[in-house]
């Protein structure tokens, strides 16, 4: 069967993802606007520095918890680098809609807001309190997806 437009470009997030160099989590991100991919991003070390695969995670040392401390955080997230690659492409994101594979943090919210994403589709919730809250103030829909199983 088909996808529907959401299922498709989670997909497209999914296999971005598979790109990271994250040892905790892998996330991808695409954003979209009418249907078509304007950028994506996936979580890794800065370009041309070694990544967490070689050098080991600098949180798991620390014992940091998911969902705090992200500034102790050798990797540039997914929705960052959306927007990084965006811009360096000269590409608006204004009332485009952001399908990630997993919440954003507060760091990553707030910068999604300036950006103009309007809507955010995710599929795996992230412990961070604050960014729910700043993205319903700033009155971005957020929408949890779940792929079936069998597509």
């Amino acid at each position: 069967m088909r996808p529907d437009w959401d299922e498709y470009f989670m997909k497209v997030a999914k296999l971005v993802a598979t790109r990271s160099t994250c040892l905790r989590r892998q996330v991808g991100a695409v954003a979209v606007r009418e249907k078509r991919i304007l950028a994506t991003g996936y979580n890794g070390a800065p370009i041309g520095l070694k990544h967490c695969e070689e050098l080991g995670c600098l949180r798991k040392r620390l014992g940091i918890p998911s969902g705090e401390r992200q500034e102790l955080c050798r990797a540039v997230h997914a929705e960052q680098n959306v927007i990084i690659q965006a811009a360096k492409l000269g590409i608006s994101l204004d009332n485009a809609t952001l399908y990630i594979t997993h919440f954003p943090c507060y760091t990553c919210a707030k910068l999604l807001i300036n950006a103009g994403i309007k809507r955010i589709v995710y599929e795996e919730d992230y412990p961070d309190e604050f960014a729910k809250r700043i993205l319903e103030e700033a009155k971005i829909t957020t929408e949890k997806l779940q792929l079936p199983n069998d597509k």
